[in-house]
C-alpha cells in the first residue's frame, strides 16, 4: 500500500514526541511516503513557517469492530473495510486491526478474503485483522452470541494461519484453548491476546507461558482481581512482559482502575483502544445486531438490558481522556496509542516512531491535544479525508 509522493516534503513544528522523546524546533523531511530525516532544534529556513503544536506519530488501533455506519461483521468486505478505515482516519487513526466478534465460520473467512485483498491497495489504514473470539467463555462473552462460541477447530487454526492478512491477533479465553494450541498459533506468528474469560490466573499465566503476549480490554468481560484469586486482572498486571489494552471512554474502566493499570504495566506495555462499533465517526443512533439492537448515548452502546456493546469512542477522545484523567506524562499517552500497538504488531519499523525510513503517518494535535492535521503515509489528509493533492 503507498500514497507516496515523489516530491520532496519539508514541515517546522515547535515541539514533537517521535515515540521516545519531546523534541523541540523540530524539522520532518519525506519523500515516497516515508522519513527521510528529522532534526531537532533547527529554525525554520527562509519564507518557512513553524506550525504551532506537538507532532506525533498515527495513531494505531487494535480493536476496530466498525466505524461510519458499518459493522464489519455485518458487512465482511473491502467497501467496509474502506468506510470504516476513512471514519477513523479523521481522529488520527493511521493503522488499525479491523476485528471480528463471535460469528460463523463463513463470515470469518469472508472477512480474512476481504483484508488479503485490501491490503496491497493504497488509501486505507488496514494492516492486518483481529479475530475477537469465537473462542471464549460462555460466561463472560458480552454481547458474543452465544451460539458461535466454539472450541477451535483446524480449519480455524488454518485460517488464523493464513500468511496473506498482514498482522493477525486472535482474542481467545485461555480455559477454552488447549496450551499446545496456544503454542501453535504463536509459532505461527499469530499474536494470542487473552480475553472473555473466566480464567483463573494460573491458567492465564501457563497461556502466557506458551506464548500469549496481550489482554483484551483489560478489566472488562474478565475474572477480577481478588485477594485469593488473582484472576485474569491480576496475571495481566503482575506479567510485565505482556500487553494490555484499554478502553477509555469514562464507561468500561474506571479512571483510578486505568491508571492503577498503567502504573503496573509501565509506558511501553500499556495500549489503548477504541472497540469502536459502527457508530463511530457516524451519527447512528441505533444498530440491529442480532435479535436485539445496540443503542447510543455519547460514547455509550448497550443492548436494551443495558450491556455495553463497545464503544463509540474514538483515539484522539481517548488521548484526551488519558491526559485529563490519569495525570500521567503525555509522551506515556502517545506511545499506548501509536507506539506501543506498532511494537506488540512488529510494525515499528514503519509506523509508531517519527524517524528516518519510518512512513510518514504523522499528525498534528494542538494544545487541548484536538487533531488538528493528519497525513498517512507522507500525503495530508483533509477534514473530509481526502487526499491533499
Amino acid at each position: 500500500m503507498s500514497l507516496a509522493n515523489s516530491v520532496m516534503q519539508t514541515l517546522y513544528v515547535a515541539q514533537c514526541f517521535d515515540g521516545r522523546q519531546q523534541l523541540k524546533d523540530v524539522r520532518v523531511e519525506w519523500q515516497n511516503g516515508r522519513i527521510s530525516a528529522i532534526e531537532a532544534g533547527v529554525k525554520p529556513a527562509q519564507h518557512s513557517q513553524q506550525l504551532p503544536g506537538l507532532l506525533c506519530p498515527g495513531f494505531f488501533d487494535i480493536q476496530v469492530n466498525g466505524g461510519g455506519g458499518v459493522l464489519f461483521n455485518q458487512q465482511p468486505d473491502i467497501a467496509a473495510l474502506r468506510t470504516i478505515s476513512q471514519a477513523h482516519l479523521q481522529f488520527g487513526t493511521t493503522a488499525m486491526l479491523p476485528t471480528v466478534i463471535t460469528d460463523k465460520q463463513q463470515v470469518m473467512q469472508h472477512a480474512a478474503d476481504a483484508v488479503a485483498a485490501l491490503l496491497p491497495q493504497a488509501g486505507h489504514t488496514v494492516v492486518g485483522i483481529h479475530f475477537e473470539g469465537p473462542h471464549l467463555s460462555t460466561a463472560r462473552r458480552g454481547i458474543h452470541p452465544a451460539d458461535c462460541i466454539r472450541p477451535l477447530s483446524d480449519a480455524e487454526l488454518a485460517l488464523f494461519c493464513r500468511k496473506d492478512l498482514g498482522t493477525v491477533m486472535v482474542t481467545l479465553a485461555p480455559e477454552t484453548v488447549p496450551v499446545a494450541q496456544i503454542r501453535q498459533l504463536c509459532a505461527a506468528g499469530v499474536i494470542v491476546s487473552l480475553g472473555h474469560s473466566a480464567a483463573t490466573a494460573e491458567q492465564a499465566l501457563a497461556a502466557i507461558d506458551a506464548g500469549a503476549r496481550c489482554f483484551t480490554h483489560l478489566f472488562n468481560a474478565m475474572s477480577p482481581l481478588t485477594s485469593r484469586e488473582p484472576g485474569m486482572v491480576g496475571a495481566a498486571l503482575a506479567s510485565k512482559e505482556v500487553y494490555c489494552g484499554l478502553i477509555l471512554d469514562h464507561l468500561h474502566v474506571h479512571p483510578l482502575s486505568a491508571r492503577i493499570a498503567a502504573q503496573c504495566k509501565g509506558e511501553d506495555k500499556l495500549i489503548l483502544v477504541t472497540d469502536a462499533m459502527a457508530h463511530t465517526g457516524s451519527e447512528l443512533q441505533s444498530l440491529a445486531y442480532q435479535d436485539s439492537e445496540i443503542r447510543r448515548d455519547g460514547l455509550k452502546l448497550t443492548l436494551p438490558d443495558g450491556t455495553l456493546a463497545g464503544s463509540a469512542l474514538d483515539m484522539n477522545t481517548a488521548l484526551r481522556h488519558y491526559q485529563h484523567d490519569l495525570a500521567l506524562p503525555l509522551g506515556s499517552g502517545l506511545k499506548a496509542l501509536s507506539t506501543n500497538p506498532a511494537v506488540l504488531c512488529g510494525l515499528h519499523t514503519d509506523m509508531g516512531y517519527l524517524q528516518q525510513g519510518a512512513l510518514a503517518n504523522m499528525l498534528l494535535l494542538n494544545a487541548d491535544l484536538q487533531l488538528q492535521q493528519c497525513w498517512l503515509q507522507g500525503s495530508q489528509i483533509n477534514n473530509n479525508n481526502r487526499r491533499v493533492v
